[in-house]
Parts: C-alpha cells; sequence; structure tokens
C-alpha cells in the first residue's frame, strides 16, 4: 500500500479522498489555487502546495506541475478524484512516465473511452446496441445537419469529448440546428479543448441508468449494481438513487454484464462507470443502449456505497497499489435503498442559474456514519460529502456545488422519508441554494412514484416552481420577535431613560407600525408594546400576544397567541431568514429610520447577471430586435448564458467585445426600448 499520495483536485472530493486515505494511514498532499488558499480540502490533507491562480486552466489542469509537486513531496501516487485531469490520457501517461501510480484506469482505457465516437465505434463492434445517430469524423456543419435530418429531431448534440452535461444541446427542428451547433462546439472546446461533435436521435422519455465497474490488474472485474440519474436539469444530474427503480433481476444482470464486458474490452483497471439510456415510454420494456463510459470514480458514487457498505476510494487505492479486487461478484450484497442530492448554490427559480457569494450561516442536518459491517445500517442513515465550511465563499471559478447529501432507508419510502426530513434540516444563508427545489422535486408525485425520466424536470415545470405563498403570521411573528427582542438591549442602564426599550409610555400604550416584504407581498403589523419581551401583534383585523420563550444563536421559540412556535431565524443586516415547518422564507425589514432606500431605474441598461467572458456578441450597433432575441452569450460557471432582449427597441452601443471579462452587475450594452 501507497504510504503517501497527492490529491489532484478541489472540494468535497478532495476531502473525501482524504477521508479514506486517513483511514488507511496513508498520508495525503493537497494542491490548490490561490482562490482555494484557505479551503477546506487544504485543511484536509497533511501537505499542501500552491500551484497557482484560480483560473482552472492555471492551477488544477496543469499536469506538469502537479507530477512535479508529487515528486518533489515524496507522493507515490496520484489521485485525481473527478473533473479536471481524471480522463486526461496525456496525464496518466505523464504520470507513469515520472514514476507515479495514476489512481485510476490505464492511459489507453482512457483514450478508447474518452472519445464518445469512438467508444460508441467500439461498443457497435462488440454488439452492444446504440442510439441511432452520427458518430464520425466529418464536422462540416452542413453535414451534421443532413445526419440530423436523417435521423430526424428531435437531435441532440453531444461533445465527443465531453462530460458533466457540458456541451451538449436539444435541437427541436431544423431551423435551429447551425445555432445550437455553434453554441455545443463553443462549450466543447471551451471545457474540453475539442470542439468535436456527435449527433444522436433524442429519445423523448428516457431513463438514465449505469452501472458501477470495478477491475483489477488480472483482468478480474464486477458490477456493483445500477444507480439512476434520470431526474436531471441542463443535462447535469440533481438527484441519483440506487438501486433503479423497477429494475428486475434479470435486467440488472444483463446491464450489469454487459458493462463489465465493456470494461474488460478496453482493459480496463480501478473503478468506472457504464452509462445507458432506457427506454420505457409507450409500453417499451426498458431496452437499454450504450451512452458512454466515465472512467473515473463518479460524484454519485456514494449511493452505491450505502447500499453495498463499501469503500470505492479504498478500493481504488488497493487496486492502484496491486492488490486484487476484495470481493467477487457473487459475495456482493445489494441493501436497502440510497438517494443523493446534489446540494447547488443556483436559483432554480432564474433558470437555476449559479450563485455566487460566501456561506454566512450554513447549518446542516446531523451525520449518521454508515457502518459496514452485517449492513447493521440504521434507517436513519444521513451522510454529507462537502468541500465548504461556513464562512467559506462560492466563486466563479470553479463549480457552484455546497455539498452532496445522501440517505439510505431500508426501501425506498423509508429513503424518501429521510431525504424530506434532511432537507428540512439544511439551511444556507448568504446566497441562493436549490434546497427548496429539491424539497419539492422529492415530494412531487413524478418522483415519489417513480415516473422518471430525463425531461421530468421540464414536464412538471408549474408544479416544482409553483408562485410563492404568502408568508404565514407565524413565520411574521418570528421574524418580529427576534427584531424585537434585539432592540431589548440586556443590560440597559436604568439611569438612561433613553436607553429603555420596553416601550413605556405615561398615560399610553406605544405602538409601532412594522413592515416587512418579500416577492409574494408586502406584510404590515402594529405592534403594540406590554413590557420587557412581551408585545400584540395586530395584523388584518386579528391580534396576537407575542413573548420571546427561548432564543439560543439562530434557534428562537415564541408564544404567539395560544401556539408555541419553533424556528431558526438568521439576521443578515435588514434581511430575515425565518426557517420554519421545512420553508425558507426571506423577509426584507423596511427600517423607517434608514433612508437609504431609493428608486433607481435602470432604463436601457442589460447588465451581466454574474461574473463571466463575453463568448459571443449576436447583435449590432443601431440594430432593431424583438423582445426575447438573443443579444450576447456569457461563460460563467462552466455554462453558457444567453442575454436576451428584455422588449422590442434598439441596441444603442455594444460595451464588451467576445473575449472580455466581465463582472457581476456590469452594463453590457445600452439599449433604448421601443
Amino acid at each position: 500500500m501507497f504510504s503517501k499520495i497527492l490529491i489532484a483536485n478541489r472540494g468535497e472530493i478532495a476531502c473525501r479522498v482524504a477521508e479514506t486515505a486517513r483511514k488507511l494511514g496513508i498520508k495525503t498532499v493537497a494542491v490548490y489555487s490561490e482562490a482555494d488558499a484557505c479551503a477546506k480540502h487544504v485543511a484536509a490533507c497533511d501537505e499542501a502546495v500552491l500551484i497557482g491562480p484560480a483560473p482552472a486552466k492555471e492551477s488544477y489542469l496543469l499536469g506538469d506541475k502537479i507530477i512535479a509537486v508529487a515528486l518533489a513531496t515524496g507522493a507515490q501516487a496520484i489521485h485525481p478524484g473527478y473533473g479536471f485531469l481524471s480522463e486526461n490520457a496525456g496525464f496518466a501517461e505523464a504520470c507513469a512516465k515520472a514514476g507515479l501510480v495514476f489512481i485510476g484506469p490505464p492511459a489507453s482505457a482512457i483514450h478508447a473511452m474518452g472519445s464518445k465516437s469512438a467508444a460508441k465505434a467500439l461498443m457497435e463492434n462488440a454488439n452492444v446496441p446504440l442510439v441511432p445517430g452520427y458518430h464520425g469524423d466529418n464536422q462540416d456543419p452542413d453535414f451534421l445537419q443532413k445526419e440530423a435530418d436523417r435521423i430526424a429531431y428531435p437531435v441532440l448534440l453531444k461533445a465527443s469529448a465531453g462530460g458533466g452535461g457540458k456541451g451538449m444541446r436539444i435541437v427541436e427542428k431544423p431551423e435551429d440546428f447551425k445555432a445550437a451547433l455553434a453554441s455545443c462546439k463553443r462549450e466543447a472546446i471551451n471545457s474540453f479543448g475539442d470542439d468535436k461533435v456527435l449527433v444522436e436521435k433524442y429519445l423523448t422519455r428516457p431513463r438514465h441508468i449505469e452501472i458501477q465497474v470495478f477491475a483489477d490488474n488480472r483482468g478480474e472485474c464486477v458490477y456493483l449494481f445500477e444507480r439512476d440519474c434520470s431526474v436531471q436539469r441542463r443535462h447535469q444530474k440533481v438527484l441519483e438513487e440506487a438501486p433503479a427503480p423497477g429494475m428486475s433481476e434479470e435486467r440488472r444482470r444483463a446491464m450489469g454484464e454487459a458493462a463489465v464486458a465493456a470494461a474488460q474490452a478496453v482493459g480496463y483497471v480501478g473503478a468506472g462507470t457504464v452509462e445507458f439510456i432506457a427506454d420505457y415510454s409507450n409500453g417499451e420494456d426498458g431496452s437499454f443502449y450504450f451512452m458512454e463510459m466515465n472512467t473515473r470514480l463518479q460524484v454519485e458514487h456514494p449511493v452505491t456505497e450505502m447500499i453495498t457498505g463499501l469503500d470505492l476510494v479504498e478500493w481504488q487505492l488497493r487496486v492502484a497499489a496491486g492488490e486484487t479486487l476484495p470481493l467477487r461478484q457473487e459475495q456482493l450484497q445489494l441493501n436497502g435503498h440510497a438517494i443523493e442530492a446534489r446540494i447547488y448554490a443556483e436559483n432554480p427559480e432564474k433558470g437555476f442559474l449559479p450563485s455566487i457569494g460566501t456561506l454566512r450561516y450554513l447549518h446542516t442536518p446531523p451525520a449518521v456514519h454508515f457502518r459496514v459491517a452485517g449492513h447493521a445500517q440504521s434507517p436513519a442513515a444521513v451522510r454529507i460529502d462537502s468541500g465548504v465550511r461556513e464562512g467559506d465563499a462560492i466563486s466563479p471559478f470553479y463549480d457552484p456545488m455546497i455539498a452532496k447529501l445522501i440517505v439510505w432507508g431500508k426501501d425506498r419510502d423509508a429513503a424518501l422519508t429521510n431525504m424530506a426530513t434532511a432537507l428540512a434540516q439544511y439551511r444556507i444563508v448568504g446566497l441562493a441554494s436549490n434546497i427548496g427545489f429539491l424539497q419539492r422535486l422529492i415530494a412531487g408525485q413524478a418522483f415519489s412514484t417513480a415516473d422518471l425520466d430525463t425531461g421530468l424536470i421540464e414536464r412538471h415545470h408549474d408544479a416544482l416552481f409553483p408562485a410563492q405563498q404568502a408568508a404565514s403570521t407565524a413565520t411574521l411573528g418570528l421574524a418580529a420577535a427576534l427584531l424585537l427582542s434585539q432592540e431589548t438591549p440586556r443590560a440597559p442602564d436604568a439611569r438612561d431613560p433613553w436607553a429603555q426599550t420596553s416601550g413605556w409610555r405615561m398615560n399610553g400604550t406605544l405602538l409601532r407600525t412594522l413592515t416587512f416584504s418579500d416577492e409574494a407581498g408586502v406584510y404590515t403589523m402594529t405592534v403594540e408594546y406590554r413590557g420587557s419581551a412581551q408585545w400584540i401583534l395586530h395584523r388584518d383585523g386579528t391580534q396576537h400576544s407575542l413573548r420571546v420563550d427561548d432564543h439560543n444563536h439562530a434557534d428562537l421559540r415564541i408564544a404567539l397567541g395560544d401556539a408555541t412556535v419553533a424556528g431558526n431565524v438568521v439576521r443578515d443586516g435588514d434581511v430575515f431568514h425565518v426557517f420554519h415547518h421545512g420553508r425558507h422564507t426571506v423577509l426584507e425589514w423596511d427600517d423607517p429610520m434608514a433612508h437609504a432606500g431609493h428608486s433607481e431605474s435602470e432604463g436601457g441598461r442589460l447588465t451581466a447577471p454574474m461574473p463571466g467572458k463575453i463568448v459571443a456578441v449576436l447583435v449590432e450597433k443601431g440594430r432593431s430586435v424583438a423582445k426575447g432575441a438573443p443579444l450576447l452569450i456569457m461563460e460563467a460557471m462552466k455554462m453558457e448564458h444567453t442575454i436576451a432582449a428584455p422588449a422590442d427597441g434598439v441596441i444603442d452601443e455594444l460595451l464588451y467585445l467576445v473575449g472580455d471579462q466581465v463582472a457581476e452587475g456590469a452594463q453590457l450594452l445600452a439599449f433604448t426600448p421601443a
């Protein structure tokens, strides 16, 4: 076994690898960029070395520099995690030439499966069923469009060297093909350095089912069952679960054996995932088609660990060190059901736009660790894999994932219940998150009844994105109680009448108006002071007595009328974040003593929703445009975002060119509405 390894990654996967290495007595070396100097993964390792500026291409993608650090620190092997250099055949070869073990498959296997088109040709020769499409080298746009016309729309454009949902576009009709192809190629070259694409028939209601495989250096290979990763947004996974709902033993065996055959065909070693799409629409029986092979550990590997009781990173380390697979196929057992939810810094209500900021408050559900021996697993098992802590920042340079929340249950219903409970306990302040969206997704009829396919989110859009509900009296009472109690000093100066905040008045009662607002509306209440920490709330013609019973950090318990209300309230300036009954309500207090409020008309300004780079300008100065017309395209957080015209109008001035970096809120162009 190795005595020291270098982890060529960041975030939660670097922390995850370091945890298993520590368990095995292996020392770890972290690498980090200038943006990650104080990151969690740096603290998780025994040593840490700075390798460059924040952009990945100047730090985490510098294979030669990472190898030099490994040699200088005495590391014997490099674990690439996922993303960055994990599926880079050249990096794997360079590690071998430097005398370092690449904790992953041989470069030949990465090369064979790294190109989607080459992998499909390999599978076609092995008689693995493929989705109809074009996987060749001809990249002429006119030729590709003819192929798309032949296959029939809708079609899916995919970057041949892609992964993680990047470089993919669905094209519904011929007139949209050329623009989608150009966008797909831009994203592919920026993300993978290769703009080659393939064209496939787009199945309207497929399920995305993948098989975890593992192979050693002696040619032995096993499959560790399947994961259903059908619930996706923008071709990126949101929820994953194992086993796949409705999977028969016969189908599981057939898919598992096909995955093993695919891995053995390329001399695979280590952890890998063979991805299939299965057709369950229109009475189909779940016939499956090869999609691609990921030659690395997947983001969603924890659900496999939960149902098997195994540590896949430990398996990776042992196999890379020359050991045989710890178990044979017949020794592997499937136990219970696991679900993983990816907690992202993003705003689902704004097209899942990534959010940037500082985690000013972070409360997570208590973790219950998985016990391996004998599968003695508690039905309330909760696991959190995260690379950030309270006070850390989510920057524009890397993926905006905050954490992976994984739960286990004795069956799918129990796992769903545990996930709902854990999400209700997950609280974030400082930036937008997808937690509320995940709660609706888990509770929705489609997911709860396992009516799954990759278009689930789009198909149930209205149910998953309902109009915001008005804040309840209980929620407003919690916000008011925190505000009023914070205005009461713990040790007022009894000699100073101006320091008294009890509301006492001679021959009268202090009445005060409180106004809160959120996206659903404005809420006005009258507060009647009744003594220290006691008030009467008047709202909509009804009065409620209000008293603070307990206040410990963010936890707050109040008496509101005859009811006891418990919640969690975090104040951020004049914004109150109220967590109550699993719901997160953001209320802004209208402070009458503050005179900073003003109304600023943006007029013809169109601003950047986040920091990024301009990759395409689609209009010219003086051009008239219609509402909704694409004006320019920004790239941020590894994704493209189109800025569209808010109304009919004229472009007065273009303020940035292709390649320019822009800050969040920067005016991109001047626009005069018609």
